[in-house]
């Protein structure tokens, strides 16, 4: 009885070795992706476009239809109203777009309706409440413009705290995490 107990031990022991390497493997290949840099959200790339998903564009015009699926025979659940509004591009088919407004609105839209060129949202979560636009990249500097919620800005650069904005009347700098259609910390030549 006491060498089937030693045999069944054994296996056991080896059983446990080779899960251990497993384990320990594993956790080696996922170090190794993140000390890479990245993740896999930032590496992937649309089908289509070859372009970085997800990433913000704005709207070409002022009528855009938002639809339910990728194609003309989907219904039309919601139409743009705004030129230059930022929009983010979550996901790709063929000439479809699929993207999401700053209130999280979602549907597909024509790619050849959306712009390359980036604006930003001022603030849409503080309604009421006013952004300062200060003359250079520090809140020590002159403030030169209190923007209202949602106005819509052309984004000039970022340097992943702060970014240069402009649009009718205004030009300056305001703290990145203030505006929707930049992500934290990304910078914008």
């Amino acid at each position: 009885m006491t060498r089937t107990l030693v045999a069944r031990m054994r296996q056991i022991a080896q059983l446990w070795n080779r899960v251990f390497h497993r384990a320990l493997l594993a956790m080696a290949v996922a170090f190794c992706a993140l000390t890479a840099g990245g993740t896999a959200q930032a590496d992937h790339v649309g089908s289509a476009s070859g372009l970085p998903v997800p990433r913000y564009v704005s709207l070409k015009s002022d009528r855009v239809n938002l639809r339910e699926g990728p194609s003309k025979d989907h219904r039309t659940v919601w139409v743009f109203q705004r030129a230059g509004l930022p929009v983010e591009i979550t996901a790709e088919f063929e000439i479809w777009r699929k993207v999401r407004d700053s209130e999280g609105a979602e549907g597909w839209v024509l790619h050849s309706l959306l712009s390359g060129r980036r604006t930003a949202l001022v603030a849409p979560w503080k309604k009421g409440i006013d952004s300062i636009l200060y003359s250079k990249a520090s809140p020590k500097s002159a403030p030169v413009a209190k923007l209202q919620s949602n106005v819509i800005a052309s984004v000039r650069g970022c340097d992943g705290a702060w970014c240069r904005v402009s649009g009718d009347g205004f030009d300056g700098f305001i703290q990145q995490s203030n505006l929707w259609g930049v992500y934290p910390n990304e910078k914008i030549e």
